[in-house]
């Protein structure tokens, strides 16, 4: 199995609601984004997938969410925007820019520090 991945950065506010702590009220993380793909083919020039692709898709994604309050978008609506369910939100909208076949998305993580990460996968 091969793997590529890449990393980007964004920037947003949110606050947490039943969180019980000093995350309940507004503030911001400069989160750091790895967006991995998997598979077992190789294109003819060696690749999985071309880096390029993949930073092309997490930009278009994050247009959505850099320098926003993420607790505004209607995604968060029915829960809070913690790192778990951006990594959800962040995976589910690759998947909906990336045209990469035979690979395929397998794992996004959010780091709120650079201590503290969440990830999302469908496996």
């Amino acid at each position: 199995m091969y793997t590529a991945r890449v990393e980007e950065w964004f920037a947003a506010a949110h606050f947490l609601e039943n969180f019980h702590g000093k995350c309940e009220n507004l503030h911001g993380h400069n989160y750091r984004v790895r967006v991995t793909v998997e598979g077992n083919v190789l294109d003819n020039g060696g690749m999985l997938c071309d880096f390029g692709i993949l930073k092309s898709a997490l930009k278009i994604v994050f247009e959505e969410l850099d320098h926003k309050n993420l607790n505004d978008l209607s995604f968060f609506s029915d829960g809070n925007p913690s790192a778990e369910r951006i990594a959800e939100y962040i995976y589910l909208e690759m998947e909906k820019e990336l045209n990469i076949k035979p690979a395929e998305l397998s794992v996004v993580e959010v780091f709120e520090t650079h201590k503290h990460v969440a990830s999302y996968s469908r496996k």
